[in-house]
């Protein structure tokens, strides 16, 4: 299940990923919140935090990420991906030089400074 993480700064499409990810997740959470702030700021800054394993992405789900990705190319300002996992921290980082814009993998623990770097580009210092 996808669901919006509420009181996020205004500028940016946040969701958490828990149990199993499905395409109605993207097709009814994620999609129509991303148009909406693509709408409104001309732009896309993203955070998804997963709270659940990549095997629980089903078939349907990886295609409609890819989707929104390919739809929203030249939009794309800042993506955050949070979580613990060290293989998706990496694949993270070289997808980051195939995109436009800023793609970031932050630890768990770090979900404010995440949301505050798509916000605003920068981290809160420690």
């Amino acid at each position: 299940m996808i669901t919006i993480i509420n009181d996020t700064p205004e500028n940016v499409a946040a969701f958490c990923a828990s149990g199993e990810i499905t395409k109605e997740d993207f097709e009814n959470v994620v999609i129509p919140r991303v148009k909406k702030k693509v709408e409104q700021f001309d732009e896309l800054n993203y955070l998804m935090y997963l709270d659940t394993d990549l095997e629980n992405f089903t078939a349907g789900a990886w295609f409609q990420d890819v989707l929104l990705g390919i739809k929203n190319l030249s939009k794309w300002n800042r993506a955050a991906i949070v979580t613990d996992k060290s293989g998706i921290q990496n694949f993270t980082e070289i997808f980051s030089v195939l995109m436009p814009g800023e793609f970031k993998s932050f630890p768990r623990e770090n979900l404010y400074n995440a949301l505050f770097w798509c916000q605003n580009g920068n981290e809160v210092q420690s």
